[in-house]
């Protein structure tokens, strides 16, 4: 079961989407306003209604949108406002007004699964390194890693290319680009400053003598002592 908030704006009582009525979901409905969004209930689906505002509904969900809104987001529409809804809405899915409890249901499970492989692609785990690429964030064993950008864009490549060797040269143009005027120098720095910040775990980018770095690859039981707590 999942749990789905309205917001619309029309008054009076009864769900802006019927269909929702007669499937087994969680629904809160709230007004459609900004103000009302701080303190609104989590939901796995949000759905806006546009019947009767498409120019409120539309600034709605560019707020939504540029919010960090995690949850897929669904409009609500009557036929005659499917020809104002555009991609810059930001919008996930529309559903018309009419549509039936099975074709509702359905968008929401579809939603749902959506969102939960778009959360699952965002991280990317090797040898103890979580790194979500959302966030631009990384933790070795849970433990945070204050990065910086470009540290964390050296630490990135090498976790999505784990056990691949890569010349100084390589890294400088993957990572840096071929714009960029800096010499090889720079990889060892960021090298040597991203182990700095590994600590205990530095032995996780190793050294391919002449050749140049790699992300060392470790099993659960192998991978190095995890740092104290």
């Amino acid at each position: 079961m999942a749990q789905l908030l309205v917001l619309s704006s029309a008054r009076g009582d009864g769900v802006a989407l019927p269909a929702l009525e007669l499937l087994g979901h969680g629904v809160r409905q709230i007004p459609a306003e900004p103000a009302q969004l701080v303190n609104a209930p989590s939901a796995d689906v949000i759905f806006v209604d546009a019947r009767a505002d498409l120019a409120g509904a539309k600034s709605l969900c560019k707020i939504l949108t540029t919010t960090g809104l995690e949850a897929p987001l669904i409009l609500i529409v009557t036929e005659g406002g499917l020809t104002a809804v555009s991609p810059d809405w930001g919008v996930d899915d529309v559903v018309l007004v009419t549509a039936g409890p099975a074709e509702v249901d359905a968008r929401v499970r579809l939603a749902v699964g959506r969102g939960e492989k778009d959360q699952v692609s965002t991280r990317i785990q090797a040898s103890g390194i979580t790194i979500d690429e959302s966030s631009y964030s990384a933790k070795v064993h849970g433990h945070p890693l204050d990065l910086t950008y470009k540290e964390f864009q050296l630490l990135h490549f090498f976790a999505t290319h784990p056990a691949r060797v890569f010349t100084r040269e390589q890294l400088l143009s993957e990572v840096w680009g071929y714009d960029y005027f800096g010499g090889t120098r720079t990889v060892d720095v960021h090298v040597r400053r991203l182990r700095a910040k590994l600590g205990d775990l530095e032995q996780l980018i190793g050294t391919v003598r002449n050749v140049g770095y790699r992300l060392n690859v470790y099993e659960d039981d192998q991978s190095p002592a995890r740092p104290n707590a």
